[in-house]
């Protein structure tokens, strides 16, 4: 521990065992929420089910997490910075092992939601802090390592959601989706308390109203936003989305001239943050166009079955996993806007490709270009995450942490309500619709990344 505390003291990261041991419970952590999220979504037909609730109801198991996820990650990365990342992430954990027995114990659509809405809270929790512990974790000098292994973590959750998700069902009943999630909390929980270091910590009270009204802005935003999607009533959509607006208007000016404001408008004032920001916020929404649209594309259009859907959909995923070790070691070498720029730019002609296919692809058609775009994506995600972590000052970091999760969570959820919208608006070629989409908002994201190789020009 006295290694720990040094490390933590100087800033300049951990070596040796207790750098490991640290990492592995941010990675553990990480993967703990990725993976719930992802075995939740194969597994959504089989709880409705079993709760006896129709098809779009049950969606909500998934909203409720996302939901509290997006609205707690600032609030949650301000609190971190005063009670400690570590601690933070242990807290996190705690509540995640709680609603995932909580979850497996619910018998109705309701109970279900609450606790899937509670183990987003706890998964806010982790991620809100993940890169600010990995800042600490890791010297300056290979942070772009660290940093890449995060992503790869959360690519490797994406990857294996599916495969766990099928072989539980398999032998299971779907509440063990949840139960195995004790033992695995567990192990975090113990490598959380013993190994992360202890990071510097802000004074000053929480900021409590700045927290209302940015649950009321985001929750109003999100809710109005899925219900123009999905037809749910223009009135009541249009009246959610002033709401949203009016309160995101009050925080911002309650936030104004605060030194330490829960929304981050100081450090989206600093020109390489914002950039980054933007980068990854569209970025996000481009690989949703592709993520949720393509097994309808696939299925529907191209007539695979649904094993062969997966088994396509999967060279993304792994394309992450295969250039990770690769981008950790150019991200400590060469500038992010670069980096980025170039693998929005291979990400944008992967989609493009997709795009462009012959109307009866091969397998290997389709597999190669979805590979493309992924390794595009992979090297896109970890230097401009090292961007938004290394232009906040140390003692933001955790509110820059933060940032990195808002950005790919609101860009995830927007993306998925705008392929909801085209979907239902386009009667002919949606899917195709949704793929130029895709490219168009991948090379608008490459373009607004390739303002600061510009910027560090001049």
């Amino acid at each position: 521990m006295s290694a720990t505390l040094a490390a933590s003291s100087s800033h300049d990261g951990l070596f040796g065992a207790a750098r490991t041991k640290a990492m592995f419970a941010v990675a553990l952590s990480v993967l703990l929420s990725v993976l719930d999220y992802a075995v939740v979504n194969v597994a959504l037909p089989t709880i409705a089910h079993d709760i006896h609730t129709s098809a779009s109801a049950a969606i909500w198991v998934i909203n409720a997490y996302q939901l509290a996820s997006v609205i707690s990650l600032l609030p949650l990365a301000a609190m971190g910075d005063r009670v400690g990342h570590a601690r933070m992430c242990s807290i996190g954990l705690v509540l995640f092992i709680i609603a995932s027995l909580l979850c497996a114990a619910s018998r109705s659509l309701p109970e279900l939601a609450a606790a899937r809405a509670l183990q987003g809270f706890g998964g806010a929790c982790i991620m809100s802090v993940n890169a600010a512990l990995v800042r600490f974790i890791y010297p300056g000098n290979i942070l772009g390592r660290g940093i890449a292994l995060n992503g790869l973590i959360v690519a490797l959750g994406v990857a294996l959601g599916p495969t766990v998700a099928a072989c539980v069902l398999a032998v299971s009943t779907w509440q063990w989706l949840f139960l195995i999630n004790l033992p695995l909390g567990g192990a975090a929980l113990c490598f959380a308390l013993t190994a992360l270091p202890v990071t510097p910590r802000i004074r000053g009270a929480f900021d409590f109203p700045s927290t209302a009204f940015l649950a009321i802005g985001l929750g109003a935003f999100i809710i109005g936003l899925d219900s123009f999607a999905h037809h749910g009533g223009l009135g009541f959509a249009c009246a959610l989305l002033v709401a949203g607006a009016a309160s995101m208007v009050a925080l911002v000016r309650r936030q104004l001239g605060r030194t330490d404001p829960l929304l981050p408008i100081d450090l989206l004032a600093r020109a390489g943050f914002r950039t980054a920001f933007l980068t990854g916020f569209f970025a996000f929404v481009a690989s949703n166009f592709f993520i949720i649209s393509m097994p309808f594309n696939l299925m529907n259009v191209l007539h695979r079955g649904p094993v062969a859907t997966g088994l396509l959909i999967t060279p993304w995923p792994v394309a992450i996993v295969l250039v990770a070790p690769f981008v950790g070691r150019l991200t400590d070498r060469y500038p992010a806007a670069t980096l980025s720029t170039i693998g929005l730019c291979i990400t944008g002609l992967g989609f493009l490709l997709l795009r462009l296919m012959p109307h009866a692809p091969s397998d290997l058609d389709i597999a190669w270009r979805i590979g493309v775009a992924g390794a595009g994506f992979g090297l896109f995600q970890p230097p401009n995450n090292k961007a938004m972590i290394t232009t906040a000052p140390k003692h933001r970091t955790g509110s820059a942490s933060g940032m990195i999760s808002v950005a790919r969570l609101l860009g995830q959820t927007v993306g998925g309500m705008l392929v909801a919208l085209t979907l239902g608006l386009v009667v002919q070629g949606a899917t195709i619709t949704c793929l130029t989409l895709a490219y168009c908002t991948a090379f608008f994201s490459a373009g607004i990344s390739a303002l600061r190789i510009r910027r560090s020009k001049h």
